[in-house]
């Protein structure tokens, strides 16, 4: 089956790792920890004003969440290989970028999953507006993406390069 880069996370092997055991974390020891929680609160009586089964429950159905995301995340990752250095925008190049047009107005910025977010350089995910707008674009050329206010802004593409990390 072939993916687009839209739906393929690049993950390093060591943040596929560290991922894949948060993920079994969550789906076993996690979730017999919660369990317990939710039982024992359960055993305090009525339930419609028992703040420690609701908060259990609570932790229970977001621990149930991230599971499913990392379920997706892993599922669709590529691991340990770059994307090509061939100056195209795409997950897991550090991109810079000039606003419109005007050089000394830059941002250069890791184009890649929040799993991956690295704390040297800004991370801006895929499937956010300014990673939509700039994914498949080649160093040189103009990117339009949405700002929150629903005007279009438009940047031009001014390196695209593999993250070494």
């Amino acid at each position: 089956m072939t993916q687009t880069s839209e739906n393929v996370t690049w993950l390093t092997q060591e943040a596929y790792n560290q991922l894949k055991a948060e993920l079994e974390y969550l789906s076993g020891p996690a979730r017999t920890e919660i369990a317990v929680k939710i039982a024992a609160a359960r055993e305090e009586g009525d339930l419609r004003e028992n703040g420690g089964y609701h908060a259990a429950k609570e932790e229970q159905g977001k621990m149930e969440l991230r599971v499913r995301q990392l379920t997706q995340l892993l599922e669709h990752a590529k691991v340990g290989e770059a994307p090509a250095d061939d100056g195209v925008v795409e997950p897991g190049m550090v991109v810079t970028i000039a606003f419109d047009g005007d050089e000394d107005d830059t941002m250069t910025f890791l184009l890649a999953s929040r799993e991956y977010a690295s704390t040297e350089i800004e991370t801006y995910s895929p499937q956010s507006p300014l990673g939509i707008g700039v994914n498949g674009k080649r160093t040189g050329e103009d990117a339009e993406y949405e700002l929150p206010n629903g005007k279009t802004a438009t940047v031009k593409i001014l390196a695209a390069k593999p993250y070494t990390g």
